[in-house]
């Protein structure tokens, strides 16, 4: 009897520039593909960048797009793609990609698995098409065939602001590969770094809320120094307010390098200053090396993740750090004293506990689940195959 052939998947991302979600994806493409006679992957990059912050594995086909940027460009070319394709699932990250994925698979049978990387309602809550942005996908969202989120915060945004029925919904939180980021950790930093400092990484946008970190670090009875890590538009002004606290020989912009965890093994504490998040990667990988953290209570993943609620105080300690309201400089200020004090250690056994529950293999095991059984669910929908056009 011949083996079944196995599932062919195509995978839709924006780019593989850079970031957390882009990340995921490269570890769930490599994870996934070890087991071919599973599912065949195909990798579609909507966008064509001459640069790249990850490498996927070799012998996997990729689709090179050139939308650049445009959604009805990748609507329209992802639908060619998948008409060429024949695809039995699409596994799609980021919003736009996702957007992409569900218009172009209307018609063909074929079911989208979509990714939720962010708090939808968070990250549209403002900015000029944001309006569009939450009318567009509380249009086409409901109509995946399941989607991912990547925290429960995440999952209860889709259900209460974009009418996507619970059963569409499952919850799978990041992996975190922490013997990989073991390995890196172990090796020599890109500078000197000490446990009297912090660190913060992410792009230097608003919603990163980088002054947060700066303000704190001015009222934070420490004298260690704050270490940035990542670049973006807001980097002028960022030290601009550091100079103006007098701040400028304490913050250090250390802009993207390869190798971020060997700087966070080394030192004392790690901020999270966001805004809005879908589930903090970069949270989770320093607390996998051992660093405490102090995380604001934006929607989504940090509350989740320290397991512990604010419920109206200021801060709060959870399971490997600090709980803080939104951009408050004096909560976060404090429990920086207190993490890199003589509670540090404690903290930090319980930030690599928490850590370890967050696991590559679980992780990737339950999105193979999803695209087999959404496979299966839709078998026998697809249509004739209609011919290819050029």
């Amino acid at each position: 009897m011949p083996s079944p052939s196995p599932l062919r998947a195509l995978f839709v991302i924006n780019s593989l520039v850079g970031g957390g979600a882009e990340r995921v994806f490269t570890t769930l493409v490599e994870q996934l593909s070890r087991r071919p006679e599973d599912i065949a992957i195909t990798v579609a990059l909507l966008d064509n960048e001459a640069e790249e912050a990850y490498r996927l594995p070799a012998g996997i086909p990729i689709e090179r797009l050139n939308t650049r940027g445009g959604l009805l460009r990748s609507i329209t070319q992802t639908r060619k793609l998948v008409r060429r394709l024949r695809p039995d699932v699409t596994l799609s990250f980021l919003t736009r990609a996702n957007v992409a994925a569900i218009v172009a698979l209307r018609g063909t049978g074929a079911p989208a698995v979509i990714s939720e990387r962010v708090n939808t309602t968070a990250h549209l809550r403002t900015g000029r098409l944001a309006f569009l942005s939450r009318l567009l996908i509380r249009n086409t969202y409901p109509t995946a065939r399941q989607i991912i989120a990547v925290s429960q915060g995440v999952a209860s945004t889709l259900e209460s602001d974009f009418d996507v029925e619970p059963q569409r919904i499952s919850v799978i939180y990041n992996p975190v590969d922490v013997d990989g980021i073991r390995d890196l950790a172990a090796r020599d930093p890109a500078f000197a770094v000490t446990r009297a400092d912090f660190v913060t990484m992410g792009r230097l946008v608003d919603n990163k809320n980088t002054a947060l970190a700066i303000r704190a670090l001015a009222q934070a009875r420490t004298g260690g120094n704050l270490i940035v890590l990542g670049e973006g538009p807001l980097r002028e002004d960022l030290g601009a307010l550091a100079a103006s606290l007098g701040l400028a020989d304490r913050v250090r912009f250390a802009g993207f390098i390869a190798n971020p965890h060997a700087v966070l093994a080394r030192a004392g504490c790690y901020l999270l200053t966001s805004n809005a998040e879908g589930f903090p990667n970069a949270m989770m990988e320093a607390m996998a090396v051992g660093l405490p953290v102090v995380a604001t209570d934006c929607p989504s993943g940090p509350a989740e993740i320290l397991q512990v609620e604010l419920d109206g105080a200021p801060h709060a300690f959870g399971a490997g750090g600090a709980l803080v309201a939104m951009d408050d400089d004096a909560a976060m200020a404090r429990c920086m004293t207190e993490l890199i004090g003589p509670r540090r250690e404690t903290f930090s056994a319980a930030a690599v506990r928490r850590a370890a529950a967050f696991s590559v293999e679980s992780a990737v095991e339950r999105f193979r689940a999803a695209l087999m059984d959404a496979a299966r669910a839709d078998a026998g929908l697809r249509p004739a195959a209609e011919p290819v056009r050029s």
